[in-house]
C-alpha cells in the first residue's frame, strides 16, 4: 500500500500513565509502551513514537526527561551543584530560562552510561508500524549546562554531538528526530547550532528529522521569535524534513517556508498541545490546505501535534491523536 500524500506522526512524548508511576517496573513500562503504540495504531497514525515513558523521572516531572535523561549519564557531567557552579549559572544569561542547571561540565564529555540503542531495542519489537526514535539535540542540551571545562558553548555542543552521533549510528529506526527547543529564541546561534545538529544527523541511518518549537515547559512557550529569523538555521540543516510548531502560533508565517531549501520537506503542527480543546477534523483539514496552497505540491510531508503530549491528560491526548488522523483524512477526501 502506498503511503498517503501527507502522513501523520507524533512529536514524541505521551502522558505517563498513573499506574506506571505507582509501579515503575520493567514489565509495567513495557505494558505502558505497548499502550502508547496501540493508541496510535488504532487511530491510524502512520509513523508512531514510543512515548518516551522510560525517560520520565519523578524528580523532574516538569520536563519529562527531555534534558536530564540525556545529560546526567554523560561522562564529564555531574549533578552536584557547588557554590561555584551556582554562581556561574547565575552569571550566564544563556541559562536564564531555567530555574537551575541540569548539570555541571567538569571534564571532557563522553558517552558514560548513556545507552540510546538499548532504549531503542526495548521498544522496537512492540509495534509493526513505521517507528520514529527521538533524541534531544546538542544545542538544546548544551544550553542547559554550566560549563566549567570547555568554557565555550559551541565546543560543548560539538562534544555532545559526537556522543549523540555514535549513539544514533547504532539505531535503525525509520525516522530519527532531533528535538531543538532553544534555538527558536536564539537565531544568532544558527551557525554553530546547525554544525552540531548536522554532526548528529550524519550518523542517522533512516530519515533525518529536526523538531523545532518555542518551548513546552509546563505547557508554556519559553522562547520568543519568528520563523523568518530561523530560516538561515533551517537552511543550514541537512535534514530530510522539519517538524514545526504552528497550531498555537497560527499560520500567518507559512509563506516564509517558500524559501526553505527545496531538499527539505515540511512537517506542519496542526494540533495545539497547550490547549485541552479537541480540534475538529474540518479545522485541521483547512490548516493543511492552507499550507499546501502556500507552499505548493510536494513540500508538506507530515502533519503532527505542535510538540509532545506529556503535559496533557491521557484522555485529551488520545482524542487529539484521533483528531489528527481524522483531519488529515478529511483533507485527503476520506470522509
Amino acid at each position: 500500500m502506498n503511503a498517503p500524500e501527507v502522513q501523520t506522526t507524533v512529536v514524541g512524548s505521551y502522558p505517563v500513565p498513573d499506574w506506571l508511576k505507582a509501579n515503575p517496573s520493567r514489565t509495567a513500562l513495557r505494558d505502558a509502551v505497548m499502550v502508547v503504540f496501540q493508541t496510535q495504531e488504532l487511530a491510524g497514525v502512520d509513523v508512531v513514537a514510543d512515548g518516551e515513558l522510560y525517560r520520565f523521572d519523578v524528580n523532574h516531572p516538569e520536563t519529562n526527561g527531555m534534558i536530564d535523561y540525556f545529560v546526567r549519564p554523560l561522562e564529564g557531567v555531574t549533578a552536584d551543584l557547588s557554590r561555584e557552579a551556582i554562581e556561574a549559572f547565575r552569571r550566564d544569561p544563556a541559562l536564564r530560562f531555567r530555574a537551575a542547571p541540569a548539570g555541571v561540565v567538569r571534564g571532557p564529555i563522553g558517552e558514560g552510561l548513556l545507552n540510546l540503542p538499548k532504549d531503542y531495542e526495548f521498544v522496537r519489537g512492540l509495534t509493526h508500524r513505521t517507528l520514529k526514535f527521538t533524541v534531544t539535540g546538542p544545542h538544546m542540551l548544551a544550553k542547559t549546562l554550566v560549563d566549567l571545562h570547555y568554557r565555550d558553548r559551541p565546543r560543548l555542543a560539538m562534544a555532545i554531538a559526537e556522543v549523540l552521533r555514535r549513539q544514533v549510528e547504532a539505531i535503525d529506526a525509520a525516522v530519527v528526530q532531533l528535538d531543538e527547543a532553544n534555538i527558536s529564541g536564539h537565531p544568532e546561534e544558527a551557525e554553530w547550532a546547525a554544525e552540531a545538529v548536522n554532526h548528529v544527523l550524519a550518523g542517522v541511518r533512516g530519515q533525518k528529522a529536526v523538531h523545532i518549537c518555542f518551548g513546552n515547559y509546563g505547557g508554556q512557550s519559553v522562547q520568543k521569535g519568528l520563523w523568518a529569523g530561523l530560516l538561515p538555521f533551517m537552511n543550514r540543516l541537512k535534514a530530510d524534513h522539519l517538524v514545526l510548531e504552528f497550531a498555537r502560533r497560527g499560520y500567518d508565517e507559512i509563506e516564509v517556508f517558500r524559501d526553505l531549501r527545496p531538499e527539505t520537506r515540511l512537517g506542519l503542527g496542526v494540533i495545539d498541545i497547550k490547549d485541552n480543546g479537541i480540534e475538529p477534523s474540518d479545522l485541521i483539514a483547512r490548516r493543511i490546505e492552507q499550507a499546501v496552497k502556500a507552499l505548493g505540491p510536494g513540500r508538506l510531508q507530515y502533519v503532527h501535534p505542535d510538540c509532545g503530549f506529556w503535559m496533557l491528560l491521557r484522555s485529551v491526548a488520545d482524542r487529539k491523536i484521533a483528531a489528527l488522523v481524522q483531519g488529515r483524512d478529511a483533507f485527503l477526501g476520506r470522509r
